[in-house]
């Protein structure tokens, strides 16, 4: 039997959402209440702990009217 091996990078940075709130003078605790979300869940997404859906992603994208790839850290080649 064939098992897959999912890797799990430790301490990888998928997004820049704490970077752009600060860029843009709002909190963390902005965007909870701009998105309806519970505080503590924005702020897992601020220090990368976890990151929000793809749908949510764009509707930060559309709150701080910037492009959605923004938001993301890119590949490094």
């Amino acid at each position: 039997m064939n098992r897959k091996t999912v890797c799990v990078m430790p301490n990888q940075k998928y997004n820049r959402i704490k970077t752009v709130l600060v860029e843009q003078d709002k909190s963390s605790k902005w965007l909870a209440e701009q998105l309806g979300k519970d505080r503590s869940t924005v702020s897992r997404w601020c220090t990368n702990d976890m990151q929000p859906s793809i749908e949510t992603f764009y509707q930060i994208a559309q709150l701080l009217e910037v492009e959605v790839c923004t938001l993301l850290i890119p590949l490094k080649k």
